[in-house]
């Protein structure tokens, strides 16, 4: 069995980007290993991550449909001044695309998936994921581009 333990991190990310709770994005953290770790049915294929974020995303989900969270501010943790006006206009560009677009960067790009895991994760062929990102990427571009 792989060592999933360096996969916390990034689940608890995926879990905070959707749910912006820090305690219930611990709890289903949790859970999520607790069921990776209990299932019987997963088959070692060597890509453990895209089980995991499958399995973060259903619990997730259904989180939000038993409560109707409301979605907090999102803060920027930034401990310096320099660079607010940058860190600002990419959370409004951020902001403009779709949920499955800002989910789409937060795992290759912050959490650092490769793009093997984010095919499995998504069901869809490498090519059209890269595709797909780098559509993303151009957009986010051309936002940045308008606000300045």
């Amino acid at each position: 069995m792989p060592d999933i333990q360096e996969h916390y991190d990034k689940i608890y990310r995926y879990c905070f980007f959707k749910l912006h709770h820090a305690q219930t994005a611990e709890d289903l953290t949790q859970e999520t290993f607790l069921r990776f770790l209990e299932c019987d049915s997963y088959q070692d294929t060597g890509r453990p991550l895209a089980f995991l974020y499958t399995v973060a995303r259903n619990l997730c989900m259904d989180e939000l449909r038993k409560k109707k969270w409301e979605p907090l501010p999102e803060e920027l943790p930034l401990r310096q001044q320099e660079g607010l006006d940058e860190a600002i206009s990419l959370q409004m560009a951020m902001e403009k695309l779709s949920d499955r677009e800002r989910e789409l960067i937060l795992l290759r790009y912050v959490n650092e998936v490769a793009y093997a895991d984010l095919c499995g994760f998504y069901a869809c062929s490498r090519f059209a994921l890269y595709r797909e990102i780098k559509q993303i990427l151009k957009k986010l571009k051309n936002e940045l581009g308008e606000m300045r």
